[in-house]
């Protein structure tokens, strides 16, 4: 059974820090792409990030660009989110989620439905 566990939310404040986390377990596939998705509150869920563990091709939506960073550890199963320069609009539950199609890395966070597994969220506030 595929899990993923997300963690590293928390409170605080604009202009602050945060890592998320999230494990991954279970899977066979021997290349995959996991992704972040956030849900804000009385907003859809949108895709953030997304990296390929095979290349370790990154995407990012424009409203995180260059104050989100995502990377991996592939030997542990592990993807990361460094989010950086919050802004109280990126509060949200935050997402992980996994495929193992890698050729559709490109549109994963345009895409959610792209995903095949997701890990309960992380809930991510920051204050003004």
């Amino acid at each position: 059974e595929v899990q993923l566990q997300a963690s590293g939310g928390g409170l605080v404040q604009a202009g602050g820090s945060l890592r998320l986390s999230c494990a991954a377990s279970g899977f066979t596939f021997d290349d995959y792409a996991i992704g972040w998705f956030r849900q804000a509150p009385g907003k859809e869920r949108e895709g953030v990030s997304c990296i390929s563990s095979s290349d370790g091709r990154t995407f990012y939506a424009d409203s995180v660009k260059g104050r989100f960073t995502i990377s991996s550890d592939n030997a542990k199963n592990t993807v990361y989110l460094q989010m950086n320069s919050l802004k109280p609009e990126d509060t949200a539950v935050y997402y992980c989620a996994l495929t193992g199609n890698i050729v559709v890395v490109p549109w994963l966070i345009e895409d959610e439905g792209l995903m095949d597994y997701w890990g309960k969220g992380t809930l991510v506030t920051v204050s003004s």
